[in-house]
């Protein structure tokens, strides 16, 4: 640990130093060892929104994890308050706040962070993060683009970080018992896996370019993304109907199905193509922004065959399947099918009415257990912190890796969607085949100084 540790603090002091310019990195933070009694210091960074579920999890762990909230970050001083008050209230401490997440890099008593900030954040956050010696949260989609995961990617391996991605299904047991469902056979070769993403959005508006509020610091808030004049309907929240920013319902709600499709499949590797259409429908661009679709169909194909497909549906719509399914998947197999909303699941064999197989209730929690069963929440935190004192990735139920697989594709979907035509993917080079256009896709320049940098 010692040696790695001094391996760290040498790189930084080399090349990683390049992309941390005018961040004092202290010794100490490379020199601590996390021992299985030392309290575990965390920051979270962007704390609205999903932000606030980052630290209500983490409250959650403070006794069973040995864990606290040190520092809240955000660009954004007037969300400072009321979250401080929600540690405070949570569990009697009083977190520091900071509006530029390089401050909090610097700390040597930071030992890991959360990321729920805007997708565009997410991979340079990580990288420098990673170089600073810490270990790393990050919400899905992994990256706001297939460039970005794959030096997520590098910087964790360089840095020896423990990277996990917040596909939090990958950590709630009755879907773990489905995929081993599936796996084991139980309804043959599955050779399709459908996800569904149905939330019906209504128009958030349209604004004109002004002036940025009072304690919103909006070159932090753009980092990476190109300059754009500030716009409320481009902001909070809304940053996820606009391609310099997210990835639409697509990238948004939908990686976390995408991620449980492709676990269904048991695929650990890129398609071979894919193909995706859709628009924006009941809306106008007078009475609506947005540049991403609300309604999207998306269909790849693995070298082997088989298929995922993914339903995005923005309006009035009813569910699917015999569980009425509209935020899960599907799966089907050459004997039978399986259907899975949320953590509740059905098995049919053939074509049989009545399910050969379900989920299981949850077993209520042990006062003092350690044992978290909630769905959706705190395990997936939880099994992050555990990795952390025992130090090994493969501990993750979401690894970098893992979570990158899976934000690829509503990435790649996206280059489909707004090209116009369907597309071959070369996985093992990670570019288009023969397409300099979408190629070109696959990454963005970067707004200096907040560049991905090429060597982590």
């Amino acid at each position: 640990m010692t040696e790695r540790r001094e391996f760290i603090r040498k790189s930084l002091m080399g090349s990683a130093g390049v992309a941390l310019a005018g961040m004092s990195m202290s010794a100490k933070s490379y020199g601590k060892i996390m021992g299985a009694n030392d309290r575990m210091h965390l920051a979270v960074i962007g704390i609205r929104g999903q932000g606030t579920n980052h630290i209500n999890q983490f409250c959650k762990l403070k006794e069973s994890r040995n864990v606290v909230i040190k520092t809240l970050c955000d660009v954004d001083e007037n969300t400072w308050a009321e979250k401080v008050k929600l540690v405070n209230d949570r569990v009697g401490d009083k977190p520091g706040t900071a509006y530029d997440m390089r401050r909090v890099f610097e700390d040597p008593e930071v030992d890991a962070l959360s990321f729920a900030t805007p997708n565009h954040w997410h991979a340079l956050g990580t990288i420098w993060a990673c170089q600073a010696g810490k270990h790393v949260y990050v919400e899905k989609p992994a990256s706001h683009n297939v460039f970005e995961g794959r030096k997520m990617i590098e910087a964790a391996r360089k840095y020896d970080s423990i990277v996990q991605v917040g596909f939090q299904n990958r950590s709630i047991k009755n879907v773990m018992d489905a995929m081993k469902f599936l796996h084991d056979g139980n309804i043959g070769e599955v050779y399709m896996a459908k996800g569904l993403c149905y939330k019906p959005r209504n128009s958030f508006g349209i604004s004109r370019d002004s002036t940025p509020p009072e304690g919103l610091h909006y070159d932090l808030w753009l980092g990476p993304a190109p300059y754009r004049a500030y716009n409320e309907k481009k902001g909070h929240y809304n940053w996820h109907w606009h391609w310099d920013t997210g990835n639409g319902d697509t990238g948004n709600q939908g990686p976390h199905q995408f991620d449980v499709a492709r676990w269904g499949l048991n695929k650990n590797e890129h398609p071979v193509s894919v193909y995706s259409s859709g628009d924006i429908y009941g809306m106008t661009p007078q009475q609506c922004s947005q540049e991403t679709p609300n309604t999207q169909t998306s269909i790849f194909k693995y070298d082997d065959g088989k298929i995922l497909e993914f339903e995005t549906r923005g309006r009035y719509t009813h569910g699917e399947s015999s569980l009425d399914i509209k935020i899960g998947n599907m799966f089907y197999g050459t004997d039978g099918y399986l259907e899975l909303n949320g953590s509740t699941w059905k098995a049919f064999r053939q074509d049989e009415k009545e399910p050969f197989a379900s989920s299981q209730e949850a077993a209520p929690q042990e006062p003092g257990s350690n044992v978290l069963a909630a769905p959706g929440g705190a395990e997936h935190y939880a099994n992050f912190l555990d990795a952390i004192r025992d130090g090994k990735k493969e501990s993750l139920n979401c690894d970098i890796m893992e979570g990158y697989y899976s934000s690829a594709l509503p990435l790649i979907a996206n280059i489909s969607y707004r090209l116009e035509r369907g597309l071959k993917f070369m996985g093992d080079y990670e570019k288009f085949a023969n397409d300099t256009e979408a190629d070109t896709m696959l990454t963005r320049p970067s707004r200096p100084p907040y560049v991905v940098p090429e060597q982590v």
